[in-house]
């Protein structure tokens, strides 16, 4: 299986008193229009996916919406195992009905993602030092998606070297 790890793009700061409940925070303008160019960079490369799994904050679903839109990726389906604070094991076990798909997109936040990549390639959610900032992608080759430590790291990109990819 490949696995495509996506941070959700650049979001609006954390406030309180805009967004009580932060699972509401949405993308920035900016955000928006850079991600949007990024996804068209991973329509560049061919980055194509059967499966993708978002977790339901705003954030990180209308990043899923845009990769949808702008790299034609299938619709999102909610997974609340990549809600924010959650354990990467989580992540794992919601891939479990996905085995037998060729390739799935996982879009979520930190520090679950760099957390979930060390996991799949080293066994330990903190052993491997993965950056993703805001719209990154790493993609991972699981041979077994149970199994944490096996996985190989294919790429790993930034927004910004993703949106060079397009004119």
């Amino acid at each position: 299986m490949l696995l495509y790890l996506v941070r959700h793009a650049v979001a609006f700061a954390r406030d309180a008193q805009t967004w009580p409940d932060d699972r509401e925070r949405p993308l920035t303008p900016r955000g928006i229009k850079r991600f949007r160019q990024a996804a068209r960079g991973l329509r560049a490369l061919n980055a194509m996916v059967d499966v993708v799994l978002s977790s339901p904050a705003v954030r990180a679903w209308d990043t899923a919406i845009i990769l949808e839109r702008a790299a034609k990726w299938p619709s999102p389906l909610p997974c609340e195992a990549l809600e924010s604070g959650l354990s990467p094991t989580a992540a794992l076990a919601a891939l479990q009905p996905y085995r037998a798909v060729n390739a799935v997109a996982l879009v979520g936040h930190e520090p679950h993602m760099h957390e979930l990549a060390s996991l799949l390639l080293t066994g330990d959610g903190g052993r491997a030092a993965v950056e993703f900032r805001k719209g990154g992608v790493a993609l991972l080759r699981l041979d077994d998606p149970a199994v944490p430590g096996t996985a190989t790291l294919l790429w790993h990109v930034t927004p910004k070297l993703l949106r060079g990819l397009v004119c």
